[in-house]
């Protein structure tokens, strides 16, 4: 990309990300060329370059200026826009109208709930539809063993805080994992400590010694479809870790956070094949339906549920119940199930396309893992490499990408991930975004003189 391209992408960002607004001067040919290093020519040639797509407008002997129509710019910028780093659901694909009309029943139904405390457990009608969808996922359980929290978030955060019968302190994470669990645990003062994650799958034996030796509360998984990896466990692989469980009397919380997105009718979770009440089920709706929805559900041990119960009561008393009841009519009604449907087929045509364009690319020392579905592929790269470089040039290109190493603990910070999210990227932008992605790692590798063999695999 010249540099004049690169201004006029900044420049975009800047308006897409709210730090420019309509009518606001630019700054000046002067400082845009001395803070990109180049000619007051090139600057020019950028400012020109954005008049004539009618994001900016010049003033006589004042300067350049956002011009006042800027939502509909920003939507041009958006549409431009490669997102590979949002965790989030496709705003286009939500079904917003039926959900509405879910929340206008949900409204008449529970008019006069909304105005007081509910059970703190969650709404029992909702629990007792839950009870049978579960089943779905081959979660058999009773009505009394189901939790609605706050989104999964809140779950995460109880638990963690949480006494355990066991009487352990440690909290197990895989490296690297989400996020939010690794700041959960840092904000909560909880000592956490990490077991590798690769591309192929976890260490049974090293994780069999941490089990033993590590005084290990439980241990947070996302078996399937893995953030950041893509990664899931075999079956061998699940029940090992749940007899381990049961062996060293650990904890698991398994949060199964894309099992509707899988279309594999034979994977069972963890759940399944838990005898000794170890296994915790977490299932979130927010990576199928709106993520402000903030609803998921908890199985849990009987042996657990009190405690966890008098915290999420002091935490925020009961989850909210508009949305409790939405969701329960929504189950009911057959509309989850054909949502389910429609956003599971979107979601494995993109991986699909995802396999199919970064197939077509071969180097050495840069791997990858794309799985049937879910929302994460990942990228791995065996070598040292400039990755803040890496970010930034994409950036500046109009491609996000997701800083992988927020998803790992200090001790197992390293360069070598790039997670890769389909959720909001089409598969136009797909075969556009993932060759310049390829290129660009390959580009900062360092200390490395391979050449970059592209070609189609036969």
């Amino acid at each position: 990309m010249l540099k004049y391209q690169l201004i006029s992408e900044y420049i975009k960002k800047q308006i897409l990300n709210g730090n420019l607004s309509p009518k606001e001067k630019l700054p000046s040919l002067r400082e845009i060329s001395e803070k990109f290093e180049c000619s007051i020519g090139t600057a020019l040639t950028a400012y020109n370059e954005l008049e004539k797509e009618h994001i900016v407008f010049s003033k006589t002997k004042s300067g350049y200026y956002i011009v006042d129509n800027t939502m509909s710019r920003k939507n041009d910028i958006e549409n431009t826009l490669i997102d590979f780093s949002s965790g989030v659901p496709d705003m286009d694909s939500l079904p917003y109208k039926d959900f509405q009309h879910c929340l206008n029943n949900a409204i008449q139904i529970y008019k006069e709930t909304l105005f007081s405390y509910c059970d703190p457990k969650g709404l029992n009608s909702l629990i007792k539809v839950l009870e049978n969808q579960l089943k779905e996922y081959q979660i058999f359980t009773k009505a009394e063993n189901i939790i609605i929290t706050t989104g999964s978030q809140q779950a995460l955060n109880l638990l963690s805080i949480m006494p355990f019968p066991n009487g352990n302190e440690n909290v197990l994470i895989e490296q690297p994992t989400y996020f939010g669990i690794i700041k959960s645990l840092k904000l909560n003062n909880i000592p956490a400590i990490g077991i590798e994650r690769g591309l192929n799958g976890i260490d049974l034996n090293e994780l069999e010694k941490l089990f033993k030796y590590s005084n290990i509360k439980f241990f947070y998984t996302i078996p399937r479809f893995h953030n950041p990896t893509g990664n899931s466990y075999s079956k061998s692989e699940r029940e090992a870790i749940v007899k381990m469980a049961e062996k060293y009397n650990v904890y698991i919380v398994e949060d199964d956070i894309m099992a509707d997105l899988d279309t594999d009718k034979k994977y069972d979770p963890m759940y399944a094949y838990d005898i000794s009440s170890k296994v915790i089920y977490l299932k979130s709706y927010s990576k199928i339906l709106m993520p402000g929805l903030r609803i998921a559900a908890l199985v849990m041990p009987k042996i657990l549920i009190n405690t966890f119960l008098d915290y999420k009561k002091w935490s925020d008393m009961n989850s909210p119940i508009l949305s409790q009841g939405a969701l329960e009519i929504y189950l009911k009604s057959g509309m989850f199930d054909k949502h389910r449907k429609n956003i599971s087929k979107l979601y494995i045509d993109r991986m699909s396309c995802l396999k199919n364009t970064i197939s077509s690319f071969k180097h050495a020392k840069i791997k990858w893992n794309v799985p049937k579905s879910g929302y994460f592929a990942c990228i791995y790269v065996d070598n040292k490499l400039k990755y803040d470089k890496i970010i930034s040039t994409l950036s500046s290109q109009n491609i996000q990408l997701l800083d992988t190493r927020t998803c790992l603990l200090r001790e197992y910070k390293t360069d070598n991930y790039f997670r890769i999210s389909i959720s909001k990227t089409n598969e136009e932008k797909i075969k556009k975004g993932i060759p310049i992605v390829l290129d660009t790692i390959y580009k900062y590798l360092t200390d490395d003189n391979e050449s970059f063999d592209i070609y189609p695999q036969i």
